[in-house]
């Protein structure tokens, strides 16, 4: 038999065995209509960075389904991409140029969009090659971007269709602005995080008012009381002065009020609070607006004009303390929006976009999983999502970008929010809105795989766009990954400096160990903790692997087969690993058949069986050299690297890929 280098070389091993499986046209499905496809259109990362720990995880999930049924004999497809990334690309290229003492008006937009194509170019092909990295068996002939050709013209069909059918219309309506973008965001765009500020009681004549932004008192058109509140019957239809602006406001009464917030009685600024600005509907009061896009106070705040917000707050505060009018201030912590791309603090505005009318589309989207059509796992997360359609608000698509689909209609100068067309993901690239033969054949598509904190901005408008556009659910079922966290449980972030960079440490320990230390602590149902340390165990796990797969294939004596009872024991023992693997995976849980494998090959296989053949080679030589075939083949969706470089020194093996072994013919 063909020798094993005494070490494990993962870095010189994983490059070339890829290669090999990539040139061979492995990864690309013939379409057999005799056979049900298995397909998942792999989530596509942003160009504009490198992976992460979160796509590695589900691009290893993915990957794991796929090897798996790919082995089992069904025409398998993963389906890569990239999303162009509206927002976070256009505000990274503005970055650069900042660097070169640049903005994107001093080029202009057609030269602006000419660097974004660039920055494009060079980033998109080094995100793909990482997603190469991690073993992905995805067919790269067929990858797609948010902004090919065909996906572009999905869009278009999408919003003529919507336009059509009544369920798009443009309006003035109070939005979450970004004054860093220059654009509106969806309300899942707006990240809220917790901040310690000041809570400020300010007198408005006979009544007090607390407010954490006296900023916007600029702009009060009423203050608000709850309709049962005795303390403030006799002023509700009166009017009471509102400081520093020299005009009477009304007094009204609204059953939204909180009577034990604050003082019981809150300030309406319509025009730069959703909360308000609904009340004011009610009311039929109006909104002045005194912030504008750039976040400085409007000619209507009066002396404040031009001051950016925490100057004119700062200055606000100064002159009502000096006029006696702030009762007190306490400390309050609150809850702050944020524009996820940016970190610039958000401000509400009224400003004319374009929505979708949302309940018309969430009704099926409900049906479709209410009635088993789509499954999720875990299902804890099916009450997130029902709680989420249920309560649904129509969403705005427009963006004020120059990078991104365009609106298309005649002399709209706005884009569309990047996750219109990401919605059309599992469809779109597969050809519609043309009959191609991959859509007829691959979609619906089997699994999603993606994490748990997009089934809102993706997974459930994937759902509706498709049951509206096809009359087909997407998918069969949506596979959620866990949030990662650091070993001491706490999210991992930048800021706290406890991120594990995924292909460093690949490089450290191998891709096989990484992979395989993501799947095993992470139940489908729970977040998972990660350290190096783990890493590392998975590496020593890898090279048990590789050591075992050594001592079999090193014996050239002669082979007199003689099963005793423990060989016998071990080929039991193998054949039930078999069954509870292939029910594990198809029942979607990954992670007990990887803690299983490990268990079996390290403690039941090494420790014990092989250990008790070493006085007994001759006899033990064959079932030893099939219990390591059959577990190279049971682990390889895991750990796909060392087991298909062990599986070509198998006798009769070079040249045939282990990717392409058939699973155990056992039914779960």
């Amino acid at each position: 038999m063909p020798e094993l280098d005494k070490n494990y070389q993962p870095n010189e091993v994983e490059p070339r065995i890829y290669s090999w499986w990539e040139k061979s046209g492995f990864f690309t499905p013939t379409i057999d209509p005799k056979k049900k496809p298995f397909v998942i259109t792999l989530p596509p990362p942003n160009v504009t960075g490198d992976l992460h720990l979160g796509h590695v995880a589900f691009l290893t999930d993915a990957d794991i389904f796929a090897r798996y049924y790919r082995m089992t004999g069904r025409p398998t497809l993963l389906l890569p991409g990239t999303d162009h990334a509206a927002i976070a690309a256009q505000v990274t290229v503005e970055k650069l140029l900042a660097k070169e003492g640049l903005t994107r008006n001093d080029l202009g937009k057609e030269k602006f969009l000419e660097r974004m194509w660039e920055f494009i170019n060079k980033y998109q092909p080094r995100i793909l090659e990482q997603m190469k990295a991690v073993g992905v068996s995805a067919d790269w002939t067929r990858t797609r971007f948010t902004l090919d050709e065909g996906l572009t013209k999905a869009v278009k069909k999408f919003f003529a269709d919507l336009q059509k059918d009544d369920l798009l219309y443009q309006a003035d309506y109070i939005t979450t602005w970004c004054p860093r973008c220059q654009t509106v965001l969806s309300d899942l765009e707006n990240v809220h995080r917790e901040e310690t500020g000041s809570l400020w009681y300010i007198k408005y004549g006979p009544l007090t008012v607390a407010t954490t932004r006296p900023e916007t008192m600029l702009g009060d058109t009423a203050v608000a009381v709850h309709p049962d509140d005795k303390r403030y019957l006799a002023l509700v239809g009166k009017t009471v002065p509102l400081p520093l602006m020299d005009r009477e406001i009304p007094v009204i009464a609204d059953p939204s009020v909180d009577p034990k917030f604050g003082t019981g009685a809150v300030k309406l600024t319509p025009a730069h609070s959703e909360i308000d600005y609904e009340i004011a509907e009610r009311h039929k009061l109006p909104g002045v607006v005194v912030i504008d896009h750039l976040g400085k106070i409007t000619e209507s705040g009066g002396v404040y004009q031009g001051m950016r917000i925490n100057a004119a707050r700062a200055k606000i505060v100064e002159d009502l303390t000096a006029l006696g009018l702030i009762k007190k201030t306490e400390v309050h912590v609150h809850s702050v929006g944020h524009c996820e791309r940016c970190d610039t603090v958000t401000e509400q505005r009224v400003t004319k976009q374009w929505f979708i009318k949302m309940k018309p589309l969430a009704e099926p989207a409900l049906k479709a999983v209410r009635e088993g059509k789509i499954k999720i796992v875990p299902e804890s997360q099916t009450k997130v999502y029902y709680h989420w359609m249920e309560n649904i608000r129509d969403w705005p698509i427009s963006r004020q970008l120059w990078w991104g689909h365009p609106i298309p209609i005649a002399g709209s100068t706005d884009t569309l929010d990047t996750w219109f067309s990401s919605a059309l993901w599992p469809f779109a690239t597969l050809g519609w809105p043309d009959k191609t033969n991959d859509l007829e054949y691959f979609f619906p598509t089997t699994v999603m795989v993606t994490g748990r904190d997009i089934i809102f901005f993706w997974v459930a408008r994937m759902i509706m766009s498709s049951l509206y556009e096809t009359k087909q659910v997407p998918f069969e079922t949506v596979y959620l990954n866990p949030f990662i966290l650091d070993e001491k449980g706490q999210k991992m972030s930048k800021t706290k400096g406890n991120v594990l960079d995924p292909l460093p440490i690949a490089e450290k320990y191998g891709m096989d160990a990484l992979r395989m230390s993501l799947v095993v602590q992470a139940p489908a149902n729970a977040n998972m903790r990660l350290s190096e340390a783990k890493i590392a165990g998975m590496r020593n796990f890898a090279n048990k692997i590789w050591n075992s797969a050594r001592y079999v294939l090193a014996y050239e004596g002669e082979i007199a087969t003689k099963i005793n009872n423990d060989d016998q024991k071990i080929l039991d023992r193998l054949t039930k690993l078999e069954k509870e693997t292939t029910y594990a995976i198809e029942h979607f849980r990954i992670n007990e058949a990887a803690e299983s494998l490990y268990e079996f090959y390290w403690h039941e296989f090494c420790d014990i069986y092989l250990e008790s053949t070493k006085d007994r080679r001759a006899e033990a030589q064959e079932s030893l050299t099939e219990v390591l075939a059959r577990s190279l083949t049971l682990l390889h969706p895991f750990m796909p690297f060392v087991t298909e470089e062990i599986w070509q020194k198998l006798p009769g093996q070079a040249g045939s890929p282990l990717m392409l072994a058939p699973w155990p013919a056992t039914k779960s």
